[in-house]
C-alpha cells in the first residue's frame, strides 16, 4: 500500500526511476530528507557542549536539567584509547557518519533510516573529569520519540563491551 503511495509521488517529482533503482532494503520514503540546516552552535564553547533547545529530543551530559540530562559516558582504559574505541563505535553505527574531529572532540550525523531526519551527535572527550561528555539533538521537531537518549544508551552498551573485550 505504501510503496505505490510513493511511486506515484515520486513520478510526481521525475524521481520514479531512481526510486526504483534502489535495493528493497533501503528506506524509499528516504527520498523525503528532513534534514534540516546544520546548527551553528556546534562545538565545544569554553569546555562545554552547546545546551538542549527547551524542546525534548536532545539529551546533553553536562547539563542538570532533568528531561535533558543523560551520564556521561565513562572508560577504565587510557583516553586515548577510549577515544579510538568511540570512533570505532560511532563508525559502526548505522546510517552514522563523522563530518568532524580533533583530540578530544568528534562530531557525527546519523540519519534515521525512513523519514531522513539527521540527528547531531557530539562527544567532547574531558580528560579533567576523566569521562567523554555526550551531546544528541534532533535538527528538526518536537519530539523524537527518546530516539537520541536510546543512541546514546547504545553507544554506552556497546564501548561497555569493547571494554570488556567482547567485541
Amino acid at each position: 500500500m505504501l510503496l505505490p503511495l510513493c511511486l506515484t509521488i515520486a513520478s510526481w517529482f521525475g524521481m520514479a526511476s531512481s526510486a526504483l533503482a534502489q535495493p528493497i532494503s533501503e528506506p524509499v520514503l528516504a527520498l523525503f530528507s528532513f534534514s534540516g540546516p546544520r546548527p551553528t552552535n556546534l562545538g565545544l564553547q569554553n569546555g562545554s557542549l552547546a545546551d538542549c533547545p527547551s524542546t525534548p529530543n536532545c539529551v546533553n551530559s553536562q547539563t542538570t536539567d532533568q528531561p535533558h540530562g543523560i551520564a556521561p559516558l565513562r572508560y577504565t582504559s587510557t583516553p586515548e584509547e577510549a577515544f579510538a574505541n568511540l570512533k570505532q563505535t560511532i563508525q559502526a553505527q548505522p546510517r552514522t557518519k563523522i563530518v568532524g574531529e580533533s583530540e578530544n572532540y568528534l562530531y557525527a550525523e546519523s540519519t534515521s533510516q525512513l523519514m531522513g531526519f539527521v540527528d547531531d551527535v557530539e562527544f567532547y572527550l574531558d580528560k579533567n573529569a576523566g569521562v567523554i561528555q555526550v551531546r544528541s539533538a534532533s535538527r528538526l521537531g518536537e519530539s523524537d520519540l527518546g530516539v537520541n537518549r536510546q543512541r546514546i544508551e547504545s553507544i554506552r552498551t556497546a564501548l561497555k563491551n569493547v571494554d570488556r573485550g567482547t567485541l
